[in-house]
């Protein structure tokens, strides 16, 4: 998210500080939220494979990037980072939406999700880097958490999603 907070700002040092707070709602408290959870002996580990115990998460996760986007629009941050963090927004309702019905993988939304804004933001070169998103759809289907349907359907939502920067 310093990457495109940056991009966002037109380079200016400001969009750094931009991109923190997007990777801190976006990543670091979900992270938090489920290390805490995890500890208190809600959940095995870290991947929640139990679909039916994840709708917590899902609603940390958008609680926490509305509040961080509310604190962007009203502090003034550009345009493409508040649409980024949208676009994460968007992917985590349709993550919580799917979910409730089948088993979605959430690793491969995200790391479809943030190739996706790299190459929206940088350069279509990033697009290269889906390589570590076929990556992870493997490891997840490899650790038997998901099918592989499972895994394209995140990595193609975390991807529809992210676009929304770019049309954005």
């Amino acid at each position: 998210m310093s990457g495109i907070g940056l991009a966002a700002a037109g380079g200016h040092w400001s969009g750094l500080l931009w991109g923190l707070l997007g990777a801190l709602c976006a990543g670091l408290v979900p992270a938090g939220y489920i290390e805490w959870e995890r500890g208190r002996g809600t959940w095995g580990d870290r991947h929640v494979v139990d679909r039916t115990k994840r709708a917590p998460i899902f609603f940390v996760i958008l609680g926490s990037i509305g509040t961080g986007s509310a604190v962007m629009l009203l502090g003034g941050a550009p345009r493409g980072i508040l649409v980024a963090m949208l676009a994460l927004w968007v992917m985590t309702v349709g993550l919580l939406a799917v979910n409730t019905v089948w088993k979605i993988s959430v690793d491969s939304a995200v790391a479809s999700s943030v190739v996706t804004l790299l190459a929206c933001v940088h350069s279509p070169w990033w697009l290269g880097a889906y390589a570590v998103t076929a990556a992870v759809c493997w490891s997840r289907v490899a650790l038997t958490y998901h099918t592989p349907a499972q895994t394209l359907a995140g990595a193609s939502l975390g991807a529809a999603t992210a676009l929304a920067y770019a049309v954005g």
